[in-house]
């Protein structure tokens, strides 16, 4: 089976539906309100925005943009590509420059734990991505 495209709709589906049917991410939230919007600039269908939203229990993909993020989160297309594929550590890449992040940075700070197993579980869909 091959995984739609990087940044599509359908792409983003898959993470939706990762995200949701994952149990112990269902537990991890449990009390957990963040939103955290991505925007991904100068891809070969231009900006794409698209937000996180962990809400007690739910984990939802939603694509657009999310007025209400606590967290925004941007990068050129370049660097979105590098990291989903592993070449790029979001930390290399927010210290130097490439990932910027802004909002509520003590809030992103302390759901880490979360925010890995949401890695974890968008791992898989990655891995099938075509770019």
């Amino acid at each position: 089976m091959t995984m739609p495209r990087y940044l599509s709709t359908e792409w983003l589906g898959e993470l939706d539906r990762a995200a949701a049917g994952d149990a112990e991410l269902t537990g991890l939230t449990a009390g957990v309100r963040l939103a955290i919007q991505q925007v991904v600039t100068g891809g070969p269908d231009g900006d794409v925005r698209y937000a996180v939203r962990l809400d007690d229990g739910a984990v939802r993909v939603v694509q657009g943009e999310d007025a209400s993020a606590d967290v925004t989160v941007t990068e050129d297309h370049a660097t979105a590509v590098a990291v989903s594929r592993g070449e790029l550590s979001p930390q290399a890449a927010f210290m130097t420059g490439r990932i910027r992040v802004g909002g509520d940075m003590a809030a992103l700070m302390a759901h880490q734990a979360l925010l890995h197993q949401l890695d974890a579980v968008f791992a898989g869909v990655r891995a099938a991505t075509t770019y």
